[in-house]
């Protein structure tokens, strides 16, 4: 799982470091997972190759604004000062999944990178596209709403044709990245999930399941697809033997 990298305090420390929220661990875990976090750092295709090959799923989780240059854009006023160490870590990490066809779930953030990564474009201010904060309240509150799942999608295959969900997020999903389709909609049109047909397992979506833990198919779902990465491999020849795996990382 990715993590933030951010100016942090605790006790009587002030200084930047990694972090993620518990509730993302927790859902990995409660679904049967092992979870590795993988904080921002120095990178290039090669590290994250190496860092891909000791995973058995990649989960690329919430945060900053992706950069608008990475899809041709100046900034919006509202779009957050660019993280580009951030960026250059996730775009590296989740090309690399994707080059071994390893399992991948975004979150509101994550589904952007992927969208981004694929050759799309984002909306970077919702309000300007459907009026209001509707989808990003602001405080730390998460708005609620209904999304309509595409028939015959993976997502569908894991929450239904119709989930209720928790938002918190001012931009979107615009123009569509290479091979990917849209697999859920909220009732006005906005863009709540992308997946690529084809590969193992690639979801994405712009909400927060990770603050439902009532609800944890969609993590149920990636432990799954993870477990079978790690037994496929666990069958492949090596000058050792058969490779054993205990846990599942993701």
């Amino acid at each position: 799982m990715t993590t933030y990298l951010e100016q942090s305090r605790t006790g009587v420390w002030d200084v930047p470091a990694s972090f993620l929220p518990k509730v993302y661990i927790e859902a990995i875990t409660r679904a049967g997972g092992t979870v590795v976090l993988l904080p921002p750092q120095p990178t290039g295709p090669g590290i994250a190759r190496r860092v891909v090959a000791g995973l058995d799923a990649l989960v690329v989780t919430g945060g900053k604004d992706v950069e608008p240059a990475r899809y041709g854009q100046a900034p919006h006023s509202h779009t957050d000062d660019p993280r580009p160490d951030r960026d250059a870590w996730e775009f590296d990490l989740l090309e690399a999944a994707l080059d071994h066809d390893l399992p991948v779930l975004g979150i509101c953030r994550g589904a952007q990178i992927l969208n981004v990564l694929r050759g799309g474009t984002l909306h970077q201010h919702l309000p300007d596209i459907i009026g209001d904060d509707r989808y990003q309240l602001g405080g730390g509150v998460f708005s609620e709403a209904q999304v309509s799942v595409r028939q015959d999608s993976v997502l569908e295959r894991i929450v239904g044709h119709r989930v209720g969900v928790k938002l918190y997020h001012h931009q979107a999903v615009d123009g569509l990245g290479d091979g990917l389709v849209a697999s859920a909609h909220t009732t006005d049109g906005v863009i709540e999930a992308v997946e690529l047909p084809g590969a193992t397992f690639v979801v994405a979506v712009q909400w927060h399941p990770e603050e439902d833990l009532d609800d944890l198919r969609l993590f149920e779902a990636t432990v799954t697809a993870a477990r079978t990465v790690a037994q496929r491999r666990s069958l492949e020849p090596h000058a050792d033997g058969p490779r054993g795996r205990e846990g599942v990382p993701a």
